[in-house]
């Protein structure tokens, strides 16, 4: 049997390279201040289901929900060998909490119809909840697996997994569909292709493309005539908006979110105690018995 595949995937910024301007005053994350990534974790999320793809057949759709730009990530998707990607942006999506997000992408799903399974990664680094894939899950009433490391055996009606726990692994079966968040420990994610690179590094969203006329207004990017040009090279990256899946405002974006951030406190770290080291053979061999003594290096 082919399945088919469905891998949420997230834009994120670089926290390894985190800054004092990393956030906005009303708690929301000043992305424009950070590196932006492709989310670890969906990384191996995209490469169970590649995986799975090339074992047994089936298509694999990526969706990611972001700014105009976050179609990096898709372009990064389609590099690896994704069937379909698809940018859900608008501005009413913007501000979103768990919840909202969750909402937003169970929609699109909706409106993508058939699938076997919804492959997430565990977490995203910006928010660290791992709240979104279960709560997609909950929304389209599916089972959910979470903290997947290997998909140990699957037929036309189930699956087996094996899932990471504190000190061990547990073996899970349930039915299909089903919705899993993936471990970063599951897998090596593959490397672009240079083949696909070449072959979508022109491919664009819709959204990215007026967004790219909007801050260039000396150039002479045309909206109309770039899309036209996209879809007869089948380059057009598909953008959804909240009209495009239906979706009550009331439920998306911040207007759809019931929480907030309440406030943010700058943490200063001050050293209490300095002690200068001569660099000599002697004071080094005296600082790490210090250190062995007090259980800091073992």
């Amino acid at each position: 049997m082919k399945y088919n595949s469905i891998v949420l995937i997230k834009q994120v910024p670089d926290t390894k390279n985190i800054t004092g301007e990393a956030m906005h005053e009303d708690g929301t994350v000043n992305r424009s201040a950070l590196p932006a990534i492709f989310n670890p974790d969906d990384l191996n999320a995209l490469e169970m289901a590649l995986s799975l793809r090339e074992k047994f057949g089936g298509t694999v759709k990526v969706i990611t929900m972001g700014p105009p730009f976050a179609a990096e990530v898709l372009r990064e998707s389609l590099y690896r060998g994704a069937d379909e990607v698809i940018h859900l942006s608008d501005r009413r999506f913007a501000a979103a909490d768990t919840l909202a997000t969750a909402y937003t992408l169970s929609k699109a799903i909706k409106k993508i119809g058939e699938y076997n399974i919804i492959f997430c990664g565990r977490q995203a680094i910006d928010g660290d909840t791992a709240q979104v894939g279960p709560q997609v899950a909950a929304k389209l009433d599916i089972p959910q697996v979470t903290f997947v490391d290997k998909i140990e055996q699957i037929d036309d009606n189930s699956i087996t997994v094996k899932r990471s726990i504190e000190n061990g692994y547990e073996i899970i079966q349930t039915k299909l569909p089903v919705l899993l968040t993936v471990m970063g420990t599951a897998n090596e994610p593959r490397y672009p292709s240079c083949k696909l690179v070449m072959k979508y590094k022109k491919a664009r969203s819709a959204a990215e493309i007026k967004a790219e006329s909007e801050n260039n207004k000396d150039s002479n990017i045309n909206f109309n005539e770039t899309i036209n040009k996209l879809k007869k090279k089948n380059l057009l990256i598909q953008t959804w908006d909240a009209d495009n899946i239906g979706l009550d405002a009331s439920e998306c974006g911040a207007q759809g979110s019931p929480t907030w951030v309440a406030k943010i406190s700058s943490v200063q770290l001050e050293s209490k105690e300095i002690k200068n080291i001569e660099s000599n053979y002697n004071s080094i061999k005296e600082l790490i018995s210090e250190l062995i003594s007090d259980h800091i290096l073992g």
